[in-house]
C-alpha cells in the first residue's frame, strides 16, 4: 500500500533533499544545488538561506555551502538513543524475568517523560504504554528519578514552568511537598510513584547517569498496586538500583 501523497509537504521535502545533497557532496554552490535539484537558482537560494538561518549549513571559504556540526549533533543524539536501548536491554530483561512486571526506560524532555523502550508484563492486568508515549514527570517514578538529580538551574526552570495538575487524590501538587519528595529520592537513590499518576498503578524507578554524571535516563518497574505492594517495592529497590548503576557504568559514568 502506497503512502497518500496528498499529505506530502513539498517545501519540506525539497529542503530535506537539499540537506541530503549537501551531506552527500560535502559542499555545493547555489547553482550546483539548483542543477542537482532541477529547480531554479532563486528557489534553491531560499532553501539554503533557511537552512543557514536554522544553523544546519554554513558558507565556507570556497563561497559554497556545507553542513554544520549541528547535523552531527542531531545524529549523535539519535544514535545514542538506539545505543542506550541496546545496552539497557539485558538489565531490563533480568528485571522482567524476576518480577514479571512491565519494565520501562525513559528520558526527560520538554517537562515530560518519554518512553524510549519497554518490556511488557505477560500478565493480563498490567501497565499499558507504547514507545514514544509521554507522561508528566512530577507524578511518575521515571520522572521523579530524573528530576531529583537535575542541576539546580534546570530543576528551578522546571518548577517555574510546569503546571502541577491533580490527576487523582494521590498526586503531589504542592511545590514544597514535591521538593521534599525529591529530597527523599536523592537520599534513597530511587523514586516511587505511589498511585500518583493512576489509581491502581505503582512504579519504582532509578536514574541512569551518563559520562557527565547527568541523569540522562531512568529505569522503572511498573505494575498493579495489588501485586506491586509496598512490601514488594521494598524488595525491588535493591535490584532497580543495581540495574541503574550498572547501566550508568556502561555509559561511562566516572
Amino acid at each position: 500500500m502506497t503512502e497518500n501523497k496528498y499529505y506530502t509537504i513539498a517545501s519540506l521535502e525539497k529542503g530535506i533533499k537539499i540537506l541530503e545533497l549537501l551531506v552527500q557532496h560535502g559542499e555545493l554552490s547555489v547553482s550546483e544545488t539548483a542543477k542537482l535539484m532541477g529547480t531554479n537558482r532563486a528557489g534553491s537560494h531560499r532553501f539554503i538561506s533557511t537552512l543557514k538561518d536554522l544553523g544546519y549549513v554554513e558558507k565556507n571559504e570556497n563561497n559554497k555551502y556545507q553542513p554544520t556540526l549541528k547535523i552531527m549533533k542531531l545524529a549523535t543524539k539519535v544514535a545514542n538513543r538506539f545505543e542506550i536501548r541496546r545496552i539497557a536491554r539485558p538489565h531490563m530483561h533480568r528485571l522482567s524475568m524476576k518480577y514479571k512486571e512491565t519494565i520501562n526506560l525513559g528520558f526527560f524532555k520538554n517537562n515530560e517523560i518519554i518512553h524510549l523502550d519497554k518490556i511488557d508484563s505477560l500478565e493480563v492486568l498490567r501497565m499499558d504504554s507504547a514507545l514514544g508515549d509521554k507522561a508528566p514527570a512530577y507524578c511518575t517514578a521515571l520522572g521523579k528519578a530524573i528530576l531529583a538529580f537535575l542541576p539546580d538551574h534546570e530543576l528551578a526552570y522546571y518548577l517555574e514552568s510546569v503546571e502541577f495538575k491533580r490527576l487523582n487524590s494521590n498526586t503531589i501538587t504542592d511545590k514544597k511537598e514535591f521538593l521534599a519528595e525529591l529530597s527523599k529520592v536523592r537520599q534513597n537513590g530511587y523514586a516511587i510513584d505511589d498511585e500518583e499518576m493512576c489509581i491502581g498503578l505503582r512504579c519504582i524507578g532509578a536514574p541512569v547517569f551518563d559520562h557527565n554524571s547527568y541523569p540522562a535516563y531512568a529505569l522503572s518497574v511498573s505494575g498493579p498496586s495489588t501485586r506491586q505492594t509496598h512490601r514488594v517495592l521494598e524488595k525491588m529497590k535493591t535490584d532497580i538500583l543495581q540495574a541503574a548503576s550498572e547501566l550508568s557504568d556502561a555509559m561511562g559514568i566516572p
